[in-house]
């Protein structure tokens, strides 16, 4: 994540007494990190960890996490903290903790060297604790095994000043360093994995016996914490308007600036003509009856269809739809200020952490500006002339810490369950050119019937996300003696804990053949299914 991070944290977010920041160096797993130091109640930050050091200025973490990553030290561009960070880190009182390519970097950094292992360490591995003595695994747990993931090729041949091996693998490669009175630590593996059993342990003893952090991060204080900043950030007779998409983000972003601000929100949904079956009566019905939040509904599904016509390519989809929402709203706006008197200057969004950590560039891939991953979802596809300014109370915040701040400010359990909806709605899920025939209208029945089936058969909660896509292609298929040239569709359902990496949900046999049955047998159109069973990486979890 980019140096935007820091200047876009609450005032008082970084000057806490308990923050970690971690600084990501391209791993895959970075991102875990930041969760599992959450989930034992510490406010922790991703950074990307080449930023410049200016941007971490009035930041005083008492841990600084440097991440894994897919380079060598040795390579030519490997990415590098910036020049006077451990200087920083040092005048911060922070211990820092390298893990996998983290702690090679502390390690060449300090005079240490590194170099390619004879034999590489990738997977399960297990190590073994060599000192007597340590801080990351105790006393008296000489001799004690446990398994780990690894993955490097590189390793430590030689130590910095004032370090000493605490673990090594069972093939004899270092596995964790310390040099407690310069509170400098290193892992080989990667205690935040579950492959890890006891890396959570690991990560426990550091932040609590190492470096003396309190668990003192909960969801009612960045609740309070967010009212505060919103108030501060609206003056007392300014208006905001807020984009309602009927998905958990932007409702628990609407219903808690409604409690900062009360009836200066005016909050709007917009049918953009590519919502899913019955979406909008069922999300207004909601939005009236259950969270009773002043909402308008606005068709403007003519306007963003016209505009999308002939369209194939998935960014300039995504970044037309943004172009179109923002005029949506500007109108709106308008609309708003002959009525009160007064021209609304802010808008909500419910940005999440992980789509400003994946709108960012990874270190070392020589990008210096947005990597182009997810283009309005929700930090990309905005317009640089847009007239209103962003409200983002949600920024720092993953998937389920939404669904707990929700929960605090009373949104029904039925609605915080909702699986997530991308921005661009069914745009990238019809593939190609949306307006091409009558795809949405299959998509919409297709993508019905196999959600309505997964709740029938009570999955709906043991999975993280489930919907239909509408394939560019046509198959000739045998319907009723008869042959077609129909259309084909994907079914995918995945497993996740926020989004960033996911797996797909196993459906039994029977269920499966049920649902392709009735898709086939009721949508006009459609006579082959496929299921998506593609990991995310290597996939995302949208197919456009």
């Amino acid at each position: 994540m980019g140096s935007a991070a820091a200047s876009a944290l609450p005032a008082s977010a970084g000057a806490g007494e308990n923050l970690v920041l971690i600084l990501d160096f391209g791993s895959q797993y970075t991102h875990l990190i930041t969760r599992r130091v959450r989930q034992l109640g510490v406010l922790s930050l991703c950074v990307s960890g080449t930023a410049p050091l200016a941007s971490l200025a009035g930041l005083r973490p008492r841990a600084v996490v440097l991440s894994g990553g897919p380079h060598s030290v040795h390579a030519s561009g490997a990415p590098t903290f910036p020049e006077g960070f451990l200087q920083f880190a040092v005048d911060a009182g922070a211990h820092v903790l390298g893990v996998c390519y983290g702690m090679q970097l502390l390690v060449q950094s300090l005079g240490g060297a590194v170099e390619a292992g004879e034999k590489q360490e990738y997977g399960k591995m297990e190590v073994e604790v060599t000192a007597r003595s340590s801080a990351l695994y105790g006393e008296g747990e000489v001799g004690k095994r446990q398994t780990v993931w690894m993955s490097h090729g590189d390793e430590v041949v030689r130590l910095p000043e004032g370090f000493e091996v605490v673990a090594r693998s069972v093939q004899g490669a270092v596995a964790a360093v310390e040099n407690r009175e310069k509170r400098f630590y290193g892992l080989q593996y990667h205690p935040e994995v579950t492959h890890s059993p006891q890396g959570m342990e690991t990560l426990r003893r550091f932040l609590f016996n190492v470096c003396g952090i309190k668990a003192d991060w909960k969801m009612q204080d960045v609740l309070d914490e967010e009212i505060r900043t919103i108030q501060s950030m609206v003056g007392p007779d300014e208006h905001v308007i807020c984009a309602l998409s009927g998905g958990v983000d932007s409702t628990v972003a609407a219903t808690l600036v409604h409690k900062a601000i009360g009836d200066r929100l005016h909050c709007v949904f917009v049918d953009n003509g590519l919502l899913r079956y019955n979406e909008r009566e069922r999300v207004m019905s909601t939005f009236e009856s259950d969270l009773h939040l002043p909402v308008t509904c606005i068709d403007a599904s003519e306007q963003f269809l016209s505009k999308l016509k002939g369209i194939k390519d998935p960014e300039m989809k995504r970044k037309i739809i943004g172009r179109e929402f923002i005029a949506v709203f500007d109108d709106f706006g308008h609309n708003l200020e002959q009525k009160i008197g007064k021209r609304p200057g802010y808008l909500v969004q419910g940005t999440l952490y992980p789509d400003v950590i994946e709108s960012c560039p990874p270190p070392g891939s020589g990008r210096t500006h947005s990597h182009t991953i997810k283009s309005h979802h929700n930090v990309g596809g905005l317009p640089k002339d847009m007239k209103l300014k962003l409200i983002e109370p949600l920024k720092l915040l993953f998937k389920d810490e939404v669904r707990k701040l929700g929960s605090i400010l009373n949104v029904p359990e039925s609605f915080l369950k909702r699986h997530p909806f991308p921005g661009p709605g069914l745009a990238v899920r019809v593939l190609g050119d949306v307006t091409a025939g009558n795809a949405l209208e299959v998509l919409r029945q297709v993508d019905e019937i196999f959600v309505q089936a997964i709740k029938d058969a009570g999955l709906y909660d043991k999975i993280w996300q489930a919907f239909a896509v509408f394939l560019p292609v046509q198959t000739v298929g045998v319907q009723g003696d008869q042959r077609t040239h129909s259309n084909a569709v994907a079914l995918r359902a995945i497993t996740s804990e926020d989004g960033m990496t996911a797996d797909w949900y196993y459906f039994e046999r029977e269920f499966l053949v049920d649902v392709v049955n009735k898709i086939c047998n009721n949508v006009r159109g459609v006579n082959r299914v496929v299921q998506d069973i593609t990991q995310k990486p290597p996939a995302t979890v949208e197919w456009e």
